[in-house]
């Protein structure tokens, strides 16, 4: 802990215009709208599943289980877009319109009855249901946990730049089918490291210590990972995209420039393919990681208690995202702080928490801005070294 830095606290004002209000329309004009979008997309999937959901996933999820759910999200659309104009806000209302003709139209196309039947896997499709799981999963717990246990209590769902969030967040699961078709093939020049009798040793021991294995490992890569990218300014340029988040939430995790989400994903594919370990340990692995990547951004002030000695936790990461001269380059870790203790690059202050997000260097507002930033910064990095 830095003595000499005076800790702030961080100030958030609420924008009351884009505040959601209970008898407004608004909050049912919003759930109208988004069940419309998520039921429109799920029809699709059903309708073209080769083309729209991944192979990986649909050996997990029960296809017709999920039409029941499917079932009363569509119903559920139709509901709050007439309430919203029974509420009787003119200017909410166009979003009651929006779901309700959304979810006419997914019943249109065959609604929760199109039939389920066996899928052809292709090497290259859309993440649909990926996408609606994750958002649905991340909107049930995190978002309510956010309203529950908020760390920035005056920071709102709709806070600046969730829009911008939101497209990230939908990208980065469509992609799904080729992120994991690039680590697939990048993985596959590690196959003479390959050793049988580690995997074999790995194998033999239960479940629970192979992914206490699988952690550690991946926690170590994704270390180096990510301090390289700190550390080497053109790798840098790439990964301040996802430091330009402002507003730290379940959705700020989602920010992050093409080329980041597709190596972070294919270096730490290396680890468990050397691995070798059993699927459930595997499983249990992608699903904590997954779980704990939207965590470690969440608005939430939950204590952790002992557990925050153990696990990267929200504050320990939002101090990573800070943008005060304390907390610069540090924190590097995804899964637990060991690493950061380890090569002393850990900073976690006692009770304080960030009062700055964001990079020194402001970036682009936009996703082409952020599409552009890294090759741009080069080549004026390249342009003031060839004027010297």
């Amino acid at each position: 802990m830095d003595e000499k830095y005076e800790y702030k606290v961080r100030q958030v004002e609420k924008d009351l215009s884009k505040e959601f209000r209970f008898g407004e329309g608004r909050i049912s004009g919003v759930a109208s709208l988004a069940l419309g979008i998520l039921s429109l997309l799920a029809v699709l999937a059903y309708l073209y599943p080769s083309h729209l959901t991944t192979t990986e996933l649909r050996q997990i999820y029960d296809a017709e289980q999920l039409q029941i759910v499917l079932k009363y999200g569509m119903y559920f659309s139709l509901f709050l877009g007439v309430l919203t104009f029974l509420l009787n806000k003119a200017k909410y209302k166009a979003l009651g319109m929006c779901g309700i003709g959304l979810t006419l139209l997914a019943f249109t196309l065959g609604g929760y009855n199109v039939p389920v039947g066996p899928v052809e896997p292709k090497a290259l499709s859309l993440g649909v249901d990926w996408l609606i799981l994750a958002f649905m999963g991340s909107v049930f717990i995190f978002l309510i946990l956010e309203k529950l246990f908020p760390q920035y209590r005056n920071q709102l769902i709709m806070r600046p730049e969730w829009d911008m969030d939101m497209f990230y967040f939908c990208f980065n699961h469509l992609a799904i089918s080729a992120i994991l078709l690039f680590a697939n093939y990048h993985t596959s020049h590690f196959s003479w490291a390959v050793s049988p009798s580690v995997q074999a040793t790995i194998q033999s021991v239960p479940v629970w210590v192979q992914f206490i294995v699988i952690v550690l490992c991946a926690d170590f890569v994704l270390y180096w990972e990510h301090r390289l990218y700190h550390e080497v300014t053109s790798l840098w340029h790439i990964h301040a995209v996802h430091h330009s988040v402002e507003h730290m939430d379940w959705l700020a995790g989602s920010r992050a420039h093409f080329i980041q989400v597709f190596s972070e994903r294919a270096m730490v594919m290396v680890p468990l393919y050397l691995l070798g370990p059993d699927e459930a340990a595997l499983n249990a692995y992608v699903a904590f990681a997954a779980l704990q990547a939207i965590l470690i951004h969440s608005n939430l002030s939950i204590p952790f208690g002992p557990l925050k000695y153990i696990f990267v936790t929200p504050q320990f990461h939002h101090w990573h995202h800070s943008s005060e001269k304390p907390a610069l380059d540090t924190n590097y870790s995804a899964h637990t702080i060991l690493f950061d203790v380890m090569f002393k690059t850990m900073h976690m202050p006692g009770k304080h928490w960030p009062a700055e997000f964001g990079t020194t260097v402001r970036l682009p507002a936009s996703v082409i801005g952020h599409l552009l930033y890294p090759l741009v910064a080069n080549m004026k990095k390249l342009k003031k070294r060839t004027l010297r």
